[in-house]
């Protein structure tokens, strides 16, 4: 058991009011919140001193605590790293005349990507090996790899914090010069236009992180002389550039969580003017792909709450001129499409069970890919090639790993290209049950909860289970492998994704009703999928635990005081806790772009009822489980004072002597650490925690 005897740290109060719609919150820990600048400073303030003194002092708290496990925990991430095969690449994908691959080599956390020219057995040429480019920095991120039309250039992206802010760099692929221009404070994303000289970007608001202006920059020419081409002026909108897979038209999209808007400029005349496909609505939202003549358009117009498919000809593209390719269907979500010459790809979703329908642009074919498992998760891959007859799709299942398979879609032959392989010769995927149950919400719902164990596990009052969700912006969790997870099933214990409102596994009504004032159904869909294993004798409350991370570290805080006796122990990963001073400061990074997903508490009724079911709020002088809290001292997402001001509050009001815990990674941010073996670290920490709480240590 973990110990309890130490001395945890007590975060001193010094009051703040908060006062709005003549309701005052008093705020003990408003103190611990650092500006950016304070944070990046070498030179640090006594504020700032104070501040990262206390941040410190849990970490060390943590240390003391945890250390009789740190033998075991770096055992288990030896266990882990065991599994994965270090030498690993990708499957090869075709783009404009290359082959590109990424591909890691022993001992090394960055991949390497390369391509070869026209087959596979050219010789490689390197374009960027992550490991020479990171090793100087405690925290690297590169991405946003795009190529030239003519392949002689790429653009890149780097962020060395972990805020997301990104950096845009260009390197010339025949001579391996990095040019001098950088582009700072970016999305990480760019649009090549079709002359090989310009490019497009999106740059941030420095202070809220917004994605606010899209630019033009010409190769050879200082970036102090790029061109403002569109800047978002709804605080509540985001904006984004993209590339239709034709490469003939650029696409400026501005998006909120219930509107969207696009325009378009052909991308042979990168100079021109943007033209309007229509104009943004509220509760409106699409998105556009291009083939021949038309735009195909993914979108809930006419109330299609579950989208469909409409097309419309470049040149008549408001909503007016759409007309239905693929029709609304109550009973099943179309979540994305892609278009290739012959053949129209759908990705859909029925019943919770996502499905890839392929149909010919003659009609004379229309069929879905069988699927046998009911715990399983597939999805097309971005196809770049459009004169194919080959779509690559992925599978994977709660007992079988990741497989890419490449499909004919005429002749509906399918191949194998890459089997996941889980080194360390103890797995077999027929040691390993999975199934889907139903639990019954407090309003009659039906919840859907994806099981997976060993079949050797005896479920009992007594079984160590993990009960994981998220259930925000209409982001599904899919039912796949993990071989980190392994590591628990292996230990008896048992896996429980629950699909609750706040997702679309059900489609968009169920993300609809767990969002704004029906948020609570996420929380209550939670608490009632616990209290169904519970009475299914699949575990008990001394032995269950609950696991989230950012939205779901919210719902993580929301259980614990809607119903902490239900849980052993709960880790919260970088947890949006005090949503109501946050959803109020605007100057926080997102806080706008998400006023259709929480509420914009300035409006009372929405103050209100956040205030309900806020973490932070609504701590009260009561027994909470057992508890590691997890942030990054660079987090953009939630802003690690959070975490960091609940535990403080928690460790003041809790009347129990179960173990509270809070660790800052001062290097990171909100996705963690970064290079795939730090990451593992990291859950090693997570499942450690789990492992002591049992006593299972071995």
């Amino acid at each position: 058991m973990i110990p309890t005897d130490k001395k945890a740290p007590i975060a001193e109060k010094i009051p703040t009011k908060l006062e709005k719609h003549n309701d005052v919150r008093i705020d003990n820990y408003f103190w611990m919140r650092l500006s950016d600048e304070q944070k990046l400073s070498e030179i640090k303030d006594e504020h700032t001193s104070k501040v990262v003194d206390y941040l410190n002092a849990e970490n060390n708290y943590y240390e003391e605590v945890t250390g009789y496990t740190k033998v075991f925990e770096e055992e288990l991430f030896q266990e882990m790293k065991g599994r994965i095969k270090e030498d690993d690449a990708s499957v090869p994908y075709k783009d404009n005349g290359y082959f590109y691959i990424t591909r890691y080599e022993t001992g090394n956390q960055y991949p390497i990507y390369s391509r070869k020219k026209e087959t596979l057995d050219a010789k490689e040429e390197i374009l960027f090996n992550v490991n020479d480019e990171a090793k100087d920095f405690d925290y690297f991120q590169l991405g946003g790899l795009n190529i030239s039309p003519d392949n002689k250039l790429a653009v890149f992206a780097t962020d060395t914090v972990s805020r997301r802010q990104y950096f845009l760099r260009i390197k010339n692929l025949e001579t391996g010069q990095i040019y001098k221009d950088i582009i700072e404070n970016t999305t990480g994303g760019s649009v090549w236009a079709n002359d090989n000289k310009t490019i497009f970007y999106t740059k941030k608001d420095p202070v809220t992180l917004r994605s606010v202006t899209i630019y033009r920059h010409v190769l050879g020419t200082p970036t102090s002389e790029d061109v403002v081409v569109y800047h978002e002026k709804d605080e509540t909108f985001g904006t984004y550039v993209s590339k239709t897979k034709s490469d003939k038209y650029i696409i400026i999209g501005s998006y909120n969580s219930v509107s969207t808007e696009s325009q378009f400029l052909d991308a042979n005349n990168p100079t021109g003017e943007f033209k309007m496909i229509q104009p943004r609505e509220r509760d409106l939202e699409y998105s556009i792909s291009h083939y021949e003549n038309d735009f195909y358009i993914l979108t809930n117009k006419d109330n299609a709450s579950n989208f469909k498919l409409m097309k419309t000809e470049v040149n008549n593209a408001t909503k007016e001129h759409w007309v239905d390719v693929i029709p609304h269907r109550k009973d099943t979500l179309l979540e994305d499409f892609s278009i290739f010459k012959d053949y129209l790809v759908l990705e859909e979703r029925t019943n919770g069970l996502n499905k890839i329908r392929i149909k010919r642009w003659d009609n004379t074919d229309d069929y879905f890919l069988p699927f046998q498992e009911e715990t399983y998760s597939a999805g097309v891959f971005g196809n770049p090639e459009f004169d194919t007859e080959i779509i690559r799709y992925s599978y994977n299942s709660m007992t079988t790993p990741a497989s890419v398979i490449d499909f004919n879609m005429r002749n509906k032959t399918k191949e194998v290209k890459k089997e996941q392989e889980v080194l360390g010769g103890k797995f077999n995927k027929d040691n390993y049950i999975s199934k889907r149950v139903w639990a019954t919400a407090n309003d009659g719902k039906k919840v859907a909860i994806s099981l997976v164990h060993h079949k050797n596990t005896e479920l009992n009052k007594n079984t160590p289970l993990l009960q994981y969700a998220y259930g925000s912006y209409g982001h599904t969790v899919s039912d796949g492998f993990s071989s980190t997870r392994l590591s628990l099933l292996d230990r008896g214990f048992v896996f429980a994704l629950t699909h609750i409102r706040g997702g679309q596994y059900l489609g968009r009504d169920w993300y609809e009703d767990g969002k704004m004032l029906r948020k609570k159904n996420t929380f209550t869909d939670f608490i009632d999928c616990s209290k169904y294993l519970i009475d299914n004798k699949y575990t008990s409350a001394k032995h269950l635990y609950a696991m989230g991370g950012s939205a779901g570290g919210l719902l993580m805080g929301a259980i614990i005081n809607m119903n902490p006796e239900l849980y052993n122990g709960v880790i919260a990963a970088v947890p949006f806790v005090d949503v109501i001073s946050t959803m109020l400061d605007d100057s926080i990074p997102l806080t706008t772009g998400e006023y259709d997903e929480w509420g914009n508490p300035n409006e009372l009724e929405n103050y209100e009822y956040i205030k309900t079911y806020s973490p932070y709020d609504q701590v009260t002088e009561r027994a909470y489980p057992n508890m590691l809290v997890t942030t990054g001292f660079h987090d953009s997402q939630v802003q690690y004072w959070e975490p960091a001001k609940w535990v403080a509050k928690l460790r003041d009001l809790k009347t129990d002597s179960n173990i509270l815990l809070l660790n800052t990674n001062m290097e990171a941010g909100h996705g963690g650490a970064s290079g795939r073996f730090n990451a593992l670290k990291e859950t090693a920490k997570d499942y450690t925690f789990l492992l002591a709480l049992e006593q299972k240590l071995v």
